[in-house]
């Protein structure tokens, strides 16, 4: 019997990041070091048919031990983490009775977690708050998920008068780069409705996230030798900046947005004189309000261009995943379960749209849909990330009621 703080501690020192610019599957080998660990922890828990394919994935089965019928649920979480900030060496700190104050971080004390700026620490007063050392990330994105997973299937093992049907465990390699599910076989998973570990504060349910494109600005000058230009060069580079001073700096960003509003965001640029790009992302909870996103930043393209004779400029599109509520939405029986599973938790429910997208977004258009539930992991991506050892426990627990939810007919 492991106690979820060891399991997470133990997973968050292997170093799983992904990389953005790898061109394999999964973008990194060293992502399967973690999910190995996790076959043969499942495969110690009894789940007999545990593996890991060769994209990476992980799949496993616990057994129905009621007699009838009942939908198959998968439970999700990712194992890779965050390519913003290292996960290289990883020294997990347990901080036991938190008292309100400020976490100085050992190994760069310039790091410091305070709840001036992360105000959920003050209502984890009392409880153990596990952070890094201050030159990393500590990687609760998403192994807070994979611990309450994995703590769930312990549970539910050594309880077998627990019902349930059967419940499919999946672990995704990276999901921050947003490539997730691109190998998922959705046949052999065998779920009907599943649920993503992935959310914060404790409560925390989220049935609805962004819609989400991602677009290329291309922007085409004329070359010329720098000594003989006069008249002929027209740089590309310098378009590009022009563009993007152009673009507004008090709405229509990431910085200026909150709730329900969307944004165009630059995420990089590059070229040559001659050539040079812009890539960004599109978001909104509204699907069709990204095509209105694209016009409007297109028109400031084209008032860009027309600024410098002889250049022309494309835009490139790509759909990258859609709001999970389309689908989610059509059968209420998923969110009901879950907000009543967080009840019989002793939780409020607190029902969020998650400005972002999660495994589930994709995983619901696949034929699986896909809510996420609270993990407790927050500041996420960064060196001051954390999470709380009760709301992991919490959310393990959830889990456990929403398993028996799915055996009583009253809940289908």
């Amino acid at each position: 019997m492991k106690k979820i703080e060891e399991r997470f501690c133990t997973y968050v020192q292997i170093d799983t990041q992904s990389d953005p610019e790898s061109t394999s599957f999964p973008s990194t080998e060293k992502q399967k070091n973690l999910s190995r660990v996790l076959v043969e922890e499942l495969l110690d828990l009894g789940l007999s048919d545990a593996h890991m394919d060769e994209f990476g994935y992980v799949y496993a089965t616990l057994k129905s031990n009621v007699e009838q019928k009942v939908p198959v649920i998968c439970f999700c979480a990712h194992v890779d983490t965050s390519p913003d900030c290292t996960g290289e060496n990883v020294k997990p700190i347990i901080h036991r009775n938190y008292q309100g104050t400020d976490i100085i971080l050992p190994d760069d004390t310039n790091q410091v977690i305070s709840p001036k700026d992360h105000p959920y620490l003050l209502e984890k007063i009392g409880e153990d708050i596990v952070t890094a050392s201050g030159t990393t990330l500590l990687g609760a994105d998403d192994k807070a998920g994979v611990a309450v997973i994995m703590d769930f299937v312990q549970t539910m093992v050594s309880n077998p008068e627990y019902p349930h049907g059967d419940i499919r465990i999946l672990f995704t390699p990276d999901e921050e780069i947003g490539h997730g599910v691109d190998f998922v076989n959705i046949e052999k998973l065998g779920a009907d409705y599943g649920y993503t570990l992935d959310a914060g504060e404790r409560g925390c349910y989220e049935d609805e996230t962004f819609s989400a494109d991602g677009a290329i600005v291309n922007f085409y000058g004329v070359s010329a030798h720098p000594g003989y230009a006069k008249g002929k060069l027209v740089n590309a580079l310098k378009i590009a900046g022009d563009f993007l001073s152009r673009l507004p700096r008090t709405e229509f960003s990431p910085e200026t947005t909150e709730g329900r509003e969307g944004f165009v965001h630059p995420v990089s640029m590059g070229g040559s004189a001659e050539h040079a790009w812009v890539k960004f992302i599109v978001r909104d909870f509204i699907t069709a309000q990204l095509t209105s996103h694209k016009e409007r930043m297109e028109a400031i393209v084209q008032q860009t261009v027309a600024d410098y004779p002889s250049a022309h400029y494309d835009i490139q599109v790509q759909e990258q995943y859609r709001n999970m509520k389309d689908v989610v939405g059509l059968t209420p029986a998923i969110s009901a379960n879950a907000i009543k599973a967080i009840e019989m938790a002793g939780i409020v429910p607190q029902l969020s749209s998650a400005r972002g997208g999660t495994d589930g977004s994709r995983l619901s258009f696949m034929g699986l849909p896909c809510p996420n539930i609270f993990t407790g992991e927050m500041a996420f991506h960064g060196k001051h990330e954390y999470v709380s050892i009760q709301d992991m426990e919490k959310a393990s627990e959830v889990l456990v009621h929403l398993s028996k939810l799915w055996t009583v007919k009253e809940s289908l």
